[in-house]
């Protein structure tokens, strides 16, 4: 860890309590102008006078401070995203007003205002955000113009991923990573006469499948100078992440989890698919309503198109608005000789534009003109909407895929039932449907081993992003 990131961490302190004073005041000053005071008079004047408040909210600011801190607002580890922080801020923030009003209930001696303790936890929210944006932003300035911080790495591996992580390392300077070597193979005594002649920092295994000697060798060689070591998990290593622990007989037993989703996991997940799918039906009916006029216009044929796909349970139809000719949709609904689906075959052979049992034709001619529209904005998947409350998708979880691609999977693939398919998903805010079908795999896999309800929560917010503006965005 660098001191400056030990800097950094050290002074959200200070600033996020600033903040919360700053906010404080803010909604004083609020409630007590003349444009809110000839609404709704001021009747706490005397009883809480603004000495007396800044006291109180000097007391609360602190207290908040410690929520913050079991919110993992002040874990030390490279900065997060925008949308994370919001996120935790908020459950922080409105854990510090339930525990106030819970208090002001009980003993009925504080904020006489209901106004001042709505607008100052709204208040705190922003400005906390605000102010971590602010010191976020002139940390990336001084890695970004000064290399303050910088980390200089060491990169191990000579596969795609490996070029990959280099090219985010270079393009992305606000990363702070600066790329001081590169070796395609594990070679131990190259790696010390690199770190000999360069000021090394970490060391990155890219390509976690050498030789178990060669890598425990580097880790080893890295503890000895005390270098920060980090790698890319491979298969296994990954499952071995979600472990539990008993024993039978005084016999320690290890029990590889599939998922994170088990238990509680699970009826978290569901309970926010279905507020989240009433949420989503009801925000965006008006749009539906005009993508279902427009698909009625534009060709003939059902507005829904009901299309086959393999989900933890078997076979099941993936709601979509209809982008595609009717004669040419898929399915045993609709293609009763099975020439819709030869055709898509050739296609797929012929036009494809990702590698591995998943195909994805590109300049598609079985699309309408609004259908191309629809497919590309994805629009055409907003009535998954009613998957989700039905209960056979999720508004986060893997791509569904239909069962002749199913057919077609490896072993390893179909790890991706051990839960529900979602509208949207860590494959497809990576790179939705550029990458190909093993590296969409892998994500999936990271995401069924990693859940949480604030990856969920991540994934949902970057969506639109990704959507409206392309990958990275």
């Amino acid at each position: 860890m660098k001191r400056s990131e030990l800097i950094f961490t050290a002074a959200l302190v200070p600033v996020d309590y600033l903040m919360l004073l700053l906010a404080g005041l803010a909604a004083y000053w609020l409630r007590t102008s003349s444009l809110v005071a000839s609404l709704r008079p001021v009747l706490f004047g005397i009883n809480l006078p603004l000495e007396k408040y800044l006291g109180l909210t000097a007391l609360i600011g602190f207290f908040m401070l410690i929520i913050f801190a079991l919110s993992g607002l002040y874990e030390i580890r490279r900065a997060n995203g925008i949308l994370e922080n919001f996120a935790r801020i908020l459950i922080g923030a409105s854990a510090g007003l339930a525990v106030v009003i819970i208090y002001s209930f009980i003993r009925r001696e504080w904020f006489d205002s209901r106004f001042l303790i709505f607008a100052a936890w709204i208040l705190a929210i922003f400005f906390v955000l605000f102010g971590r944006i602010v010191v976020r932003a002139i940390q990336r300035f001084l890695v970004t113009r000064y290399k303050y911080g910088v980390h200089n790495i060491l990169v191990v591996g000579g596969d795609r991923i490996s070029q990959e992580l280099i090219s985010e390392m270079e393009d992305e300077k606000s990363l702070g990573y600066n790329v001081a070597g590169h070796f395609q193979d594990l070679d131990l005594d190259k790696i010390k006469e690199a770190v000999k002649r360069e000021s090394i920092d970490d060391v990155m295994l890219a390509n976690p499948d050498f030789a178990r000697e060669q890598v425990l060798g580097l880790i080893d060689f890295c503890e000895e100078r005390r270098l920060s070591f980090k790698f890319v998990p491979n298969l296994f290593q990954t499952l071995t992440i979600n472990v539990e622990f008993d024993s039978l007989a005084g016999i320690p037993l290890v029990e590889l989890k599939r998922t994170a989703l088990d238990g509680w996991g699970k009826i978290i997940k569901r309970v926010l698919d279905f507020f989240g799918s009433i949420f989503g039906i009801v925000i965006f009916s008006p749009i539906m309503a005009v993508v279902a006029a427009l698909v009625k216009l534009d060709s003939p044929g059902p507005v829904i198109y009901k299309n086959e796909r393999v989900g933890p349970d078997g076979i099941f139809n993936t709601y979509k608005f209809r982008s595609m000719k009717i004669e040419y949709c898929t399915g045993s609904q609709y293609d009763k000789d099975g020439k819709a689906s030869e055709l898509e075959d050739e296609l797929a052979a012929k036009q494809s534009g990702r590698q591995g049992p998943v195909f994805k034709v590109l300049n598609d001619p079985r699309r309408t003109k609004f259908g191309r529209f629809l497919e590309a904005s994805s629009l055409d998947e907003l009535a998954q909407f009613f998957n989700v409350l039905f209960g056979n998708m999720s508004l986060v979880g893997p791509r569904p895929h239909m069962p002749k691609e199913v057919a077609k999977y490896e072993r390893w693939h179909k790890k991706v039932f051990n839960v529900k398919p979602g509208i949207t998903g860590l494959a497809q805010i990576s790179g939705r449907s550029e990458i190909d079908f093993d590296e969409e795999a892998k994500l999936d896999a990271y995401y069924i081993e990693n859940w949480s309800l604030w990856l969920d929560l991540k994934i949902i917010f970057k969506t639109p992003l990704v959507v409206l503006l392309g990958r990275r965005k």
